[in-house]
């Protein structure tokens, strides 16, 4: 009988990561890494080999980082020791990106050579094992989600993560400038960097930029010394894109918020306004009063519909 079996394996586009880098973000003790080694990631879960250790390899995901727990470390130790280094040495043989002990377990006799001998790296946690897993599951998630860059101010006003886009010198930093000044917090002046992660789409500063903003006849300023640490935020999630684009009389502009435009980030489809910019107008707080009503009818509250109800 041939049975179908779904590894759900969520292989992503591949990343290297420097072993001692690795071992250094996820607070690991290195037993065995050489130092030039890297460490290719392709999936954003993690396996237990318990099954691989007792022969079984039909469905292995060797791709998947491994971790060993309490079950497969005290299978090894109980075996006769020729036999535990079998087990051992047939799963390093897989090409795995690594393998990870948990619960601070001491390897057994010959695993660090083994793991040498096959450039396998291994490492220590003393964490339990499901909390190692859910750690390393986050950070396979933050490491491989999809990334590109996008020109834009990211601010966020009262949970709303709002993108302001639009042409050069149409005013998009002055306007996160006067909604800092409102109280809301910038994420990223210019150049905003995006990442998928599962369903919602993330965005920030590159590290060099964080905090800085250029203002036009003023220069570079530095947001979070001016205007104090909670001026400014490392990430938010992308939930509104405001474009602005000078005033067109010929255009016809959404005056009831009927419209449901949207534009595609890494897969995701995103909410959008069009926002027309004038002589007099106070864009800021156009984008402000914008994200709120995003708020209100994310509760449960569309002023459209009461007044569709009250009129009709």
């Amino acid at each position: 009988m041939t049975i179908d079996i779904n590894l759900g394996i969520e292989e992503t586009q591949p990343v290297t990561v420097n072993a001692l880098r690795f071992a250094e973000d996820c607070e690991l003790e290195i037993l065995y890494a050489d130092e030039t080694a890297e460490i290719t990631l392709s999936s954003v879960s993690v396996n237990r080999p318990g099954l691989a250790l007792a022969g079984f390899y039909d469905y292995f995901a060797s791709s998947r980082v491994q971790v060993m727990g309490n079950a497969e470390m005290y299978f090894l130790y109980k075996m006769e020791e020729k036999d535990s280094d079998k087990a051992f040495a047939s799963l390093v043989s897989n090409r795995l990106p690594c393998i990870i002990i948990s619960r601070g377990l001491s390897p057994t006799k010959n695993m660090v050579k083994t793991a040498r001998e096959n450039g396998c790296p291994l490492f220590r946690s003393k964490k339990i094992t499901s909390e190692l897993v859910n750690e390393l599951i986050n950070y396979l998630n933050e490491t491989l989600a999809p990334k590109k860059s996008l020109h834009g101010e990211l601010v966020e006003i009262n949970g709303v993560g709002v993108l302001i886009t639009g042409n050069s010198g149409i005013g998009k930093s002055e306007t996160a400038l006067e909604l800092v000044h409102r109280g809301h917090r910038l994420v990223a002046d210019d150049s905003v960097e995006v990442k998928r992660i599962k369903n919602k789409v993330i965005g920030s500063a590159a590290p060099a930029i964080r905090d800085f903003m250029e203002v036009r006849g003023v220069g570079i300023i530095n947001v979070r010394n001016m205007f104090g640490v909670a001026s400014v935020l490392s990430e938010t999630g992308i939930d509104l894109i405001i474009q602005l684009e000078k005033w067109n009389d010929k255009k016809a502009y959404d005056r009831l918020g009927d419209l449901q435009l949207s534009e595609n980030i890494l897969g995701v489809e995103v909410p959008k306004l069009l926002l027309p910019v004038m002589p007099g107008r106070n864009i800021a707080v156009v984008v402000e009063v914008a994200a709120r009503n995003m708020r209100m009818k994310e509760v449960g509250y569309d002023a459209l519909k009461e007044l569709e109800k009250r009129v009709f």
